[in-house]
């Protein structure tokens, strides 16, 4: 029996279906995916592509600054006055210090907090006020050796940055001068600020690319520095020491408010010192009250006094109301002008010219003024660089004042003529003596070292600018009022100033004391001029308090400078042939 075979069964026959729902998913969220990337790509790429370029620099740019030190103020020898020194400020990352858990450390954290006059909490505070910020400083310009203590701490997130300090050999001799530099090495007084932009150099600066690994690929940008500049002035350091030393003994053996004094080279118009007590020390400005940074000599005004007779005389000799050998009754020494009484301290019945200055008259003077019209004085007055600015050029300098109104009542012109009424600076009346002490020629007074002095203007005859200088000779030696400033060896003139210091509605019983002086006479090379403001005591005089200072400090600078004494071994002037008549 055959067995019949099965037929096989047909499969099952497929038809083909529209795409699953878990394909189309997975092809939907890929397209959003691959779009979404599409759109981003080019949202970076093309409409904020800045982003991604600063994250680049950051990663791969660096920059690296060259320290460039402020320049150096030298004296007119050479002699360092003021010098940038470089040190290091302390600076903290807050964000780091924060992360790393900083002050979990107390040792190292009190330790810190100590060396830098803190409490730990204080310092935290500091630090966590805000905790976002990458940078700051915790102390600037520190002593070398809190710099290493601290690098030694190795406290996370502490640095150092290098930056300059600046330094004043001179100390307190030379600070109003001088002026100093904030934190920043920026100069807000003085000198320092008057030429801010020449000291001031620019730091060289290079930009480059490195890899990962550190190393410089490209170079992007350099900038080389610029050096700063050096200022050489016209003071030299030995007189101005011997200045200041005899202004600040004066001023506290006198009980006075402060002081100044200006020594000038007359045949240039180089300030040689300027100087003024009190003073402060410019290294450790500390505490220092404010007032104490002015520079008094050339920013205080004050009345002249009797330093402007020699101005009342030179006009009348100028105009030609008097001449050299002219005679001046002075009796019975007083005398009614305008409803006030002008008087002198003695009935010195007639004067010469020489008389005149060497009493001190006030009548003499009064009567020389109030014989020539008012506009005529006041023109020599300017002449002579009152009521303008010196040329010194110095931030915050008077120009004094000097009244060109047209009415004068006629005490108001006698009060002009022995120095009430005006007003002056120190380097202002050091200029107005330079010009009498150099034939009559006006020059601007520099505080910069010149080799080519300006040309200057001849504002006085020269004949009657040497008989002033015998005049002012006259004024120191027996019978003057200045004989206190007499110095061993030279021959020198000058006149006394006392004036009183005017208070609302009149004059209160604080004085100014003044000298004004050249020397040596034979051969006029210095002027030196010093101010006493409110002395104590029953000595308020100028020839008791401020001639003695102008004889140390001229009789030690011509020693100085070298100069020959000229007292025994020069023929006297002989310009002037009126003195003291007694009768």
């Amino acid at each position: 029996m055959s067995r019949q075979r099965k037929a096989p069964q047909a499969k099952a026959r497929t038809v083909p279906s529209v795409l699953s729902w878990r394909f189309a998913f997975v092809l939907l969220t890929l397209s959003g995916v691959f779009t979404a990337l599409v759109v981003r790509a080019a949202w970076l790429q093309v409409v904020e592509p800045e982003m991604l370029v600063s994250q680049g620099d950051m990663r791969s740019l660096r920059v690296e600054a060259d320290t460039v030190l402020r320049g150096m103020i030298v004296d007119r020898h050479g002699e360092e006055l003021a010098v940038s020194v470089p040190v290091e400020a302390i600076w903290a990352d807050p964000k780091v210090v924060i992360e790393r858990h900083a002050a979990a450390d107390e040792r190292r954290w009190h330790a810190l907090a100590d060396i830098l006059q803190m409490t730990p909490a204080q310092l935290l505070q500091k630090v966590g006020d805000n905790p976002q910020r990458r940078f700051i400083y915790l102390q600037r310009q520190v002593n070398p050796a809190v710099v290493d203590y601290v690098k030694k701490l190795n406290v996370p997130g502490i640095y150092f940055r290098q930056e300059s300090r600046r330094y004043y050999p001179a100390g307190e001799v030379a600070a109003q001068l001088l002026g100093f530099t904030n934190v920043d090495d920026i100069g807000v007084e003085g000198i320092e600020k008057r030429y801010d932009e020449l000291l001031t150099g620019t730091a060289g600066r290079k930009v480059f690319r490195k890899d990962a690994k550190g190393r410089e690929i490209e170079v992007i940008e350099r900038a080389q520095a610029q050096q700063p500049g050096n200022l050489q002035l016209s003071i030299d350091q030995r007189i101005q020491s011997v200045t200041y030393r005899e202004l600040k003994k004066a001023v506290l053996s006198h009980g006075a408010t402060s002081g100044s004094a200006i020594v000038v080279d007359v045949q240039t118009g180089e300030v040689l010192a300027m100087v003024n007590s009190p003073s402060f020390n410019p290294n450790n400005r500390g505490n220092a009250p404010a007032y104490l940074f002015r520079n008094r000599a050339i920013t205080d005004t004050f009345e002249p006094g009797s330093t402007m007779k020699p101005l009342a005389v030179l006009s009348a000799l100028e105009f030609g109301s008097a001449r050299l050998d002219t005679q001046v009754d002075t009796a019975p020494g007083y005398m009614r002008i305008g409803g006030s009484w002008v008087r002198d301290a003695n009935n010195y019945k007639t004067l010469g010219l020489t008389g005149i200055i060497q009493k001190s008259s006030n009548i003499g003077v009064s009567k020389l003024v109030l014989d020539m019209p008012v506009e005529h004085v006041i023109s020599l007055y300017g002449n002579m660089g009152l009521g303008i600015d010196t040329g010194l050029g110095l931030n915050g300098e008077s120009s004094g004042m000097l009244s060109h109104r047209r009415r004068w009542s006629e005490h108001e012109r006698a009060a002009m003529s022995f120095g009430y009424g005006l007003s002056v600076t120190a380097a202002q009346l050091a200029r107005v003596y330079a010009t009498i002490a150099n034939g009559g020629i006006s020059r601007p007074l520099t505080i910069l070292k010149t080799d080519q002095p300006y040309a200057g203007e001849q504002v006085l005859a020269k004949e009657h600018a040497l008989a002033m200088l015998e005049m002012m000779e006259a004024n120191i030696l027996p019978g003057g009022t200045a004989t206190r400033a007499q110095v061993k060896g030279y021959r020198v003139g000058g006149k006394t100033g006392t004036s009183r210091k005017a208070i609302a509605g009149g004059y209160g019983e604080d004085y100014v004391a003044s000298f004004a002086g050249v020397g040596p006479v034979s051969d006029p090379r210095l002027v030196c001029v010093v101010v006493i403001n409110e002395p104590a005591g029953d000595f308020y005089h100028g020839g008791e308090i401020a001639a003695p200072v102008f004889a140390n400090i001229m009789g030690a600078t011509m020693q100085l400078l070298n100069l020959s004494p000229d007292d025994k071994t020069q023929p006297r002037l002989s310009a002037v042939t009126g003195g003291t008549n007694a009768g």
